[in-house]
């Protein structure tokens, strides 16, 4: 009787499981770096984008990899542009390599060797790699997940990086660095409805009359979240708004700036205040737009950013201001030089 009762209580827990459910890990360490091509977009002088990007499989190990034999994109490499430096998790939309319009059926391959392990990404002209600002806006859950077809005419943030974009410094000796951003059809809108700087008027009245407005009243209106305040409970009007069951954590809406290394040893860059990550970490109170629950801060009303960087070790450092408004993003680099 008791084999009986084993048997069938271990059929139940069977049958109790989803078809090929699988055991998945995470780990801190000792995982390699995925590069990944994100797709393509025409520019309008008959050129195309590719846009790349990267899955580091680890949580907390950042890899540091020079541009050579084990960070190269070919034909017409090894640098194209890539970053060097590697921080956890998925990096999307991180950088693009113009390529021309008769580019045709060729192939671009990004190869990358983290941990003795050579990972590569094939980026091409298919048609089914084609994206749009909707699309880059849903892969990094934009604007609470939106998949309102306004972002599609999303205009990205405004970025100018003032003062010089190649410096020379000493070790310990602190630069200024200045970002003005600025966010012109203020679209995705704060979800508290605070103003953001560098609203363009023509820009906001573009994106109210492609239905931002009306998509957000219809679907989006949350309640105002207090930082640091437990996620408000799910709105039933958002279902047509927010896609259910997705897979990528949310950002949220409003403009924000931050610096990240985006070649060099990050180990030895202090950077005051500390700087929201740009990377997917969305395990609670991350500092993170994809960790909940996280209310962006209110943005300078000025729209100027000042961040003081400190360097620990002499070498060649690109730092990238990153301006983003929740769904797009707009870069600019500052080359500094540390001397002993």
């Amino acid at each position: 009787m008791k084999a009986t009762t084993v048997f069938i209580a271990l059929a139940v827990f069977l049958l109790l499981q989803p078809a090929g459910a699988q055991v998945r890990y995470t780990y801190s360490k000792g995982q390699t770096v995925s590069p990944s091509y994100e797709g393509w977009m025409p520019n309008e002088d008959g050129s195309f984008s590719m846009y790349f990007g990267y899955m580091n499989t680890n949580w907390e190990e950042q890899f540091d990899v020079p541009i050579g034999p084990d960070n190269n994109i070919e034909p017409g490499g090894p640098d194209q542009g890539q970053p060097t430096h590697f921080y956890p998790r998925r990096n999307p939309f991180l950088y693009t390599v113009r390529v021309p319009k008769d580019f045709g059926t060729k192939e671009m391959i990004w190869s990358l060797t983290t941990h003795g392990k050579t990972e590569k990404a094939f980026a091409s002209l298919k048609t089914d790699y084609e994206i749009n600002k909707q699309v880059i806006s849903t892969e990094v859950g934009g604007d609470g997940g939106s998949l309102c077809d306004c972002l599609r005419d999303n205009i990205p943030p405004d970025l100018t990086v003032e003062g010089d974009k190649r410096r020379t410094v000493k070790v310990g000796e602190a630069v200024t660095l200045v970002a003005i951003a600025g966010d012109p059809d203020n679209m995705p809108a704060r979800r508290d409805g605070k103003p953001q700087p560098g609203n363009r008027p023509e820009a906001v009245a573009k994106a109210e009359a492609n239905g931002y407005r009306r998509a957000r009243a219809q679907g989006a209106q949350r309640t105002p979240q207090r930082e640091g305040a437990p996620a408000p409970a799910p709105n039933p009007a958002a279902a047509l708004y927010t896609p259910p069951g997705t897979n990528v954590p949310n950002n949220g809406p409003g403009l924000r700036l931050s610096w990240i290394v985006f070649r060099g040893k990050a180990a030895t860059v202090t950077f005051k205040p500390e700087q929201m990550k740009t990377w997917t970490d969305s395990r609670a109170y991350g500092n993170s737009p994809w960790s909940p629950p996280y209310l962006i801060p209110e943005p300078p009303p000025d729209g100027k950013w000042t961040t003081q960087v400190t360097f620990n070790e002499p070498g060649t450092y690109t730092l990238r201001a990153v301006a983003s408004d929740g769904s797009l993003f707009t870069y600019d680099n500052v080359i500094v030089t540390v001397t002993k």
